[in-house]
């Protein structure tokens, strides 16, 4: 083992580094640096020093599945650290270890296997007609806006039992949760009627209280009117002695909406920038030289839509050869395994038919295996399939607005219009 002193390194933290994309030329430095690389940070809400980055695809996997040494529940999964009464109010699925990890997720993980998810199939495909027949009748504008959003909106809110009509309303909550994971907030700390402390809120935002409210007032519907939904199955759960705190209970329904919302979207839209610059790929899939589930794999690789997850090394140990000191913060950055040339050939071609395609936009595996994984790939195969059986393809009329999010791999907004292939 070798311990490596602290060195200079490039910063891919700084939010605003992502409104020009990925800063893929700052990963692949840190990639070709041997162990893993010691980097700086600190804001307002950190002064720990930093992490040890972790860049490469074989080590993201190691730290994903060893949940023994390194933590999701100890000190959270942020890149800055939270006070104690901080981290216990903001704790959900993804910021717990086992038991409390399985118990939480043996709640929701029957609603999400693939077998479940073959039965949101239709309404998904009819989702996708709509939106697609919309957006060729308007002649095109913003995909984000009038299919990458609503998409997957419209799908996770029918599994939990949300009304459809809240869906705008949701979507927004969400952007501003993205917000809150850069430098500024255009919210004010008592927006929709918050009196909590920012600090006590996932993302440091308001919206999370709005999505709380939102979410215990379906709850106490679901007591009284309840449906064959997920909102339902906790109320159920919780009745029946399942140990479910009210805290937890908020935490999870924020989680399923912003994650069964945002992440996709990212996709979504990240897949049409991918096929408006690349309208050959398409043609591939048109032509079946590609299947949609090695294209659905390839986007999500392309696009990787959460960027870095934060671990906790819980005792002395080591990764590729560098020591790493208990307590110590360890952050996987998928965006940069999914580039990691030892894994992938021509890793910055966007290639449809690439197989194998071990991409690692649902974590490294493990544990903490992203639930939406199947949906995900649903949303995407039914979305594009339906394009490539038009014979429709994409022109971008608009330059992307991304979002200036270190964890958030988001556009905000982007011009297309259909064009026939």
């Amino acid at each position: 083992m070798t311990t490596l002193e602290p060195i200079a390194t490039p910063d891919v933290t700084t939010p605003s580094l992502y409104l020009d994309g990925i800063p893929h030329e700052r990963f692949a430095e840190l990639r070709a640096t041997p162990g893993v690389v010691w980097h700086p940070y600190e804001d307002s809400r950190s002064t720990s020093g930093g992490f040890w980055a972790v860049t490469r695809h074989e080590d993201v996997k190691t730290v994903s599945k060893s949940a023994d040494r390194f933590s999701s529940a100890v000190g959270h999964t942020n890149l800055w650290d939270l006070e104690a009464d901080a981290l216990e109010a903001r704790r959900g699925l993804i910021d717990t270890d086992h038991p409390d990890h399985t118990r939480l997720r043996r709640l929701v993980a029957g609603a999400f296997t693939p077998k479940a998810i073959r039965t949101w199939q239709e309404l998904t495909r009819t989702i996708a007609r709509e939106l697609l027949d919309e957006f060729k009748a308007a002649g095109g504008g913003d995909w984000v806006e009038m299919v990458a959003a609503p998409l997957p909106i419209r799908v996770i809110l029918t599994i939990l039992g949300v009304p459809v009509e809240d869906a705008d309303y949701l979507v927004e909550l969400s952007n501003y949760l993205v917000e809150g994971t850069g430098d500024e907030q255009s919210l004010a700390p008592d927006a929709f009627g918050n009196t909590t402390e920012l600090r006590l809120l996932p993302f440091g935002s308001p919206a999370s209280h709005a999505l709380f409210e939102y979410g215990m007032k379906l709850r106490e519907l679901r007591r009284d009117d309840p449906r064959e939904d997920i909102v339902t199955a906790l109320v159920q759960a919780e009745a029946a002695g399942e140990k479910l705190a009210l805290d937890e209970f908020k935490n999870m329904f924020q989680l399923l909406v912003f994650a069964g919302n945002e992440t996709t979207r990212t996709a979504i839209t990240h897949g049409a920038m991918a096929f408006a610059e690349h309208p050959d790929q398409l043609r591939r899939v048109v032509d079946q030289d590609a299947k949609l589930n090695t294209m659905s794999e390839e986007i999500l690789r392309w696009s990787s839509p959460v960027l870095h997850m934060r671990r906790t090394a819980t005792e002395d140990t080591e990764l590729a050869g560098t020591a790493i000191a208990k307590g110590d913060k360890v952050v996987m950055w998928y965006a940069s395994a999914n580039r990691d040339e030892r894994v992938f050939d021509n890793p910055f071609t966007f290639d449809v038919g690439r197989s194998p395609n071990p991409q690692f936009s649902f974590g490294g595996g493990g544990p903490h295996f992203c639930l939406g994984a199947w949906l995900a790939r649903l949303e995407l195969d039914e979305l594009f399939g339906e394009m490539a059986e038009r014979n429709m393809g994409l022109r971008m009329t608009e330059a992307p607005v991304r979002a200036p999010s270190n964890f958030v791999h988001g556009v905000l907004s982007v011009g297309m219009e259909p064009v026939h292939r």
